[in-house]
């Protein structure tokens, strides 16, 4: 874990990484230690689908950040708990003595079909990963609002634009994008930012073991198809983390609230939603309005792009 740059950007500084053990977080945590940061090393060690534990996952990247000099603790705790959460967060305080950076990482993903997809199914992912990010960011806001200083970095996913088997990996992605939205507004006017990535990168999370329940059903990748979420295996998790290293860094002190796609040698911004398109109508629209309007303003212009219904 050899230091590229003599100036490193984030000297002294202390970085949380939720899901550090492996794949996106690990490079995360890696790249954050060769600039400088102490770095609390989290993850529960669960598998890819969720379920066990395994401390070791998170000290094997404690020990090769002190092999290349740099500072580290692990921690255990699950995100989606809020006392385990809360200990994630006084880890780096009453190790490192402060909290500079959050990145929220962690995630399982549980591949069902709707109609397949049990509550459980539902409500471990919707835990790991929607509530996992606020439970981390609200044990954490309240001091880096005191002390008007800080970044979090959020992971979301393409998945949020739709992703076939993934209903609740989508939802909770998804649920991301606009929580960091709104973080970025309540802890913005304290010096706080708050930012989200979609990543591309070929993980452990969609492997062949993860997708296998979606695959004995129908192909995963073949309903997919490449357009939608690209090609994730031409991307390494060390693609990803040079991003969400920098939105730590004082180069990025004026973005805020943005959600940024990166993979496979790309970078990308994604706008702020808005309508594509709108009408108003003096009095409110009603159904015999709407017979009228819709079949040549908007019903001609509408299909169905997942069964080719037009």
């Amino acid at each position: 874990m050899s230091t590229t740059s003599a100036a490193k950007r984030l000297e002294n500084r202390v970085v949380v990484v939720t899901g550090a053990g492996r794949g996106i977080g690990r490079a995360e945590a890696l790249l954050f230690a060769r600039e400088g940061a102490k770095v609390v090393v989290n993850d529960l060690g669960s598998g890819p689908t969720g379920g066990g534990s395994d401390t070791s996952v998170a000290e094997a990247v404690v020990a090769e950040i002190r092999a290349g000099g740099g500072e580290a603790i692990a921690n255990g705790d699950d995100v989606a708990s809020m006392e385990g959460a809360a200990r994630i967060i006084a880890t780096a305080v009453e190790r490192f003595g402060k909290l500079d950076v959050l990145v929220n990482n962690a995630g399982i993903v549980r591949p069902r079909v709707i109609y397949n997809m049990s509550e459980s199914d539902w409500d471990d992912v919707i835990a790991i990963h929607l509530k996992g990010h606020f439970a981390t960011t609200r044990a954490a806001a309240p001091i880096l609002r005191e002390q008007r200083s800080g970044v979090i970095v959020n992971t979301a996913s393409e998945s949020g634009l739709g992703h076939y088997g993934q209903s609740s990996y989508s939802a909770a992605k998804e649920g991301i994008v606009g929580f960091t939205r709104t973080i970025a507004r309540d802890l913005g006017r304290f010096g706080v930012r708050c930012n989200a990535i979609r990543p591309r990168a070929r993980t452990r999370l969609f492997n062949e073991d993860a997708i296998d329940a979606v695959r004995k059903t129908r192909s995963l990748i073949g309903e997919l198809g490449a357009p939608r979420l690209g090609d994730p295996a031409a991307s390494q998790p060390e693609h990803v983390a040079a991003l969400v290293v920098w939105l730590a860094t004082d180069a990025a002190a004026n973005v805020n609230g943005r959600t940024f796609l990166v993979g496979a040698g790309v970078v990308g911004i994604y706008p702020e939603p808005v309508p594509e398109r709108a009408v108003a109508r003096e009095g409110g629209w009603d159904l015999d309005a709407l017979d009228r309007f819709a079949p040549e303003h908007l019903t001609a212009d509408l299909r169905n792009e997942f069964t080719g219904a037009k």
